[in-house]
C-alpha cells in the first residue's frame, strides 16, 4: 500500500494498537518490551491510569482557549516547575525544538536588553543535537542534518566535546552564551562530567555569559535526578525541557531565571497551543506521579543495575558502555555487527531499542519498569551479543580496484 506520509523516517515495519506499562502490544497481538520510551518520552509507561484520568477529566471541561486569556492550569504547572528547579519563569510550547528556539531567542534578547545586541553568538559542542528547526540545526552544527537547506543560520560556534581550553578560546566580544546537553543523547549517550559543567558555570560567570542547558531528553528523572545538571551542583540561567514532561502528550517548556528572561516582553515570543489546559493538565499530573511514585530514585537504583549488568557482558562485541540512570548506550564493535542489526535481533526477541550513529544501541525504558522486566530485556540483549560473538569478526572489505579505460 502506498503511504501518503512524507518519507522522512526509516520506520520499522511494526505497528502497535495499545500499551500496558512498559509493554507494547502490536497489531498482530505480539508483545514487546519498550526500551525506547518513544525516544525518552514515555517515562511513565503506556496508559498510566492517573495520566488517563487527568487527561479525561480535563478533556471533558476545556481543551484550548489560546494565550489571549489567562490559563490557570498553565500557571499551576509553571509554579510546580519553578518550585522544583532553579527557575523563576516558564514559557510553554509543544516540543523540544520549540523549547530550544525560545532558549536561543531569550539568550540573544537578554544581551540586547542590556545594551549589547552584538553579543548574540552561542558556543555549542560537536556532536550535539538540539532539534530540527533551522536555528536548532545550526546550533547542533551537524553537516548531515544541514545539507540542502540553504545558508546555515549565523551565530553558533562549535567546539570539541569536553574541551575546556577550546571553549575558552572560542569566547569573543560577540559571545553571549554557552549551550550544552548534560548528556548527549543523539550523540551516543555521552555523559558530560560534573566537573566540566561546573567549569562552564564558572566561565559564564567570569565573562557575563548565560549558561543554557538542553534537558529535553535528560529532564524529568531519566538520569537519576529530576534534572541531569543537579548532579553537578550547578544551576543554568535558561533550560529547555520537553519529551517526558507530558508523559506522551506534546508539552515543551523553557525555564529561566527572571533576570535572564528580562528581554522577553509582550509580543517578543508566542505559541498558539503552548500551555493550553489539556497540555497543562497532563504536565502537572506527570510531575505529581514522578514525585509520588519516587521515580527519580527508581531511575537511579535500577539505572545503576542496568549499567552494571551491561558492563558485566564481557564480550568483544561490546566496545563500551555509557550512561546514567535509566539511559544507557551499548557501543557495538562494527567488526561484528552494526547497531541496527543488534536492534533488529532484539525486535525478533520482543525488545524495542534505538540505533544511533551506526554503532550505538540506546536503551531508555520507562521509569516505571520493574527489575524483573529490566533483567528480561538485558538477558535478551546478552543473547544477541553472544550470537554475534560466536559468528566471529567480519573480515574488513578491501577497496575495489578502479578500472582504467585503455
Amino acid at each position: 500500500m502506498t503511504s501518503h506520509l512524507l518519507p522522512t523516517y526509516a520506520r520499522v515495519h511494526l505497528a502497535f494498537e495499545r500499551g500496558e506499562g512498559v509493554w507494547l502490544v502490536a497489531t498482530n497481538g505480539e508483545r514487546y518490551l519498550d526500551f525506547t520510551s518513544g525516544v525518552a518520552v514515555n517515562a511513565l509507561g503506556h496508559a498510566h491510569p492517573h495520566m488517563i484520568a487527568a487527561l479525561t477529566a480535563q478533556a471533558q471541561k476545556l481543551w484550548h482557549v489560546s494565550n489571549l486569556y489567562e490559563v490557570p492550569e498553565a500557571e499551576r504547572v509553571a509554579q510546580r516547575l519553578c518550585d522544583v528547579s532553579f527557575a523563576d519563569v516558564v514559557f510553554f510550547c509543544n516540543s523540544g525544538a520549540e523549547a530550544m528556539e525560545c532558549t536561543i531567542k531569550m539568550a540573544r534578547k537578554y544581551h540586547s536588553a542590556n545594551g549589547a545586541p552584538e553579543r548574540y553568538r552561542i558556543i555549542t559542542f560537536e556532536g550535539a543535537f538540539h532539534g530540527r528547526t533551522l536555528a536548532t540545526l545550526a546550533a547542533g552544527g551537524q553537516k548531515k542534518y544541514l545539507d540542502g537547506f540553504g545558508p546555515v543560520m549565523e551565530g553558533f560556534d562549535q567546539v570539541p566535546f569536553g574541551n575546556l581550553e577550546a571553549t575558552k578560546a572560542a569566547i569573543t566580544p560577540e559571545t553571549g552564551a554557552i549551550l550544552i546537553e548534560p548528556i548527549m543523547g543523539e550523540g551516543g549517550v555521552r555523559v558530560v562530567e560534573p566537573s566540566f559543567l561546573r567549569a562552564l558555570r564558572e566561565l559564564c560567570d567570569q565573562h557575563g555569559l548565560l549558561l543554557l542547558l538542553d534537558e529535553v531528553q535528560t529532564g524529568m528523572g531519566r538520569t537519576g535526578e529530576l534534572f541531569a545538571h543537579q548532579r553537578s551542583g550547578i544551576e543554568p540561567d535558561i533550560m529547555a525541557l520537553a519529551k517526558a514532561l507530558g508523559g506522551g502528550f506534546p508539552v515543551g517548556a523553557c525555564l529561566a531565571r527572571r533576570e535572564a528572561a528580562k528581554g522577553m516582553t509582550v509580543g517578543t515570543h508566542g505559541s498558539t497551543f503552548g500551555g493550553n489546559p489539556l497540555a497543562a493538565a497532563v504536565g502537572l499530573e506527570a510531575l505529581r506521579i514522578i514525585a509520588d511514585e519516587a521515580l527519580v530514585e527508581r531511575s537511579r537504583v535500577l539505572g545503576a543495575h542496568m549499567i552494571e549488568r551491561l558492563r558485566a557482558m564481557t564480550s568483544p562485541v561490546l566496545k563500551a558502555v555509557r550512561g546514567r540512570g535509566l539511559w544507557a548506550a551499548a557501543e557495538i564493535d562494527p567488526r561484528f555487527a552494526t547497531a541496527r542489526e543488534v536492534c533488529e535481533r532484539l525486535v525478533e526477541r520482543g525488545v524495542l531499542s534505538k540505533e544511533t550513529h551506526r554503532t550505538v544501541v540506546r536503551l531508555a525504558p520507562p521509569l516505571v519498569i520493574t527489575r524483573e522486566d529490566l533483567d528480561l530485556a538485558l538477558d535478551r540483549l546478552e543473547e544477541v551479543i553472544g550470537e554475534f560473538e560466536r559468528a566471529r569478526p567480519r573480515r574488513p572489505q578491501r577497496p575495489r580496484k578502479r578500472l582504467v579505460a585503455a
